[in-house]
């Protein structure tokens, strides 16, 4: 069955960085595009940023364009988000899931991030 696990938030203050992974399994990753999102407390779940399956084409938010890059290593099954100047409002549960432009997946537990000084 498909199982997406992601890891690497944590408790850091603004400006600061975190790497995200998300390691997936029970479905062929190297053929399926994948995503992160991530819901803030009182807020609707919000797509963050896209990749393709071969990881040519990307796509993100206006509110982390030039602080977020997505990636995957389709060799370890796992997609990545790097986020660089964090920022408070940064503030959420992140979560990867497949597809490009909507969730085709259930929602695994995520990785809470929180940006605090």
């Amino acid at each position: 069955q498909v199982q997406l696990v992601e890891s690497g938030g944590g408790l850091v203050q603004p400006g600061g960085s975190l790497r995200l992974s998300c390691a997936a399994s029970g479905f062929p990753f190297r053929y399926y595009d994948m995503s992160w999102y991530r819901q803030a407390p009182g807020k609707e779940r919000e797509l963050v940023a896209s990749i393709t399956s071969a990881g040519g084409g990307t796509k993100y938010v206006d509110s982390v364009k030039g602080r977020f890059t997505i990636s995957r290593d389709n060799a370890k099954n796992t997609v990545y988000l790097q986020m660089n100047s964090l920022k408070p409002e940064d503030t959420a549960v992140y979560y990867c899931n497949i597809g490009y432009t909507r969730p085709i997946q259930g929602w695994g537990p995520g990785t809470q991030v929180t940006i605090s000084s």
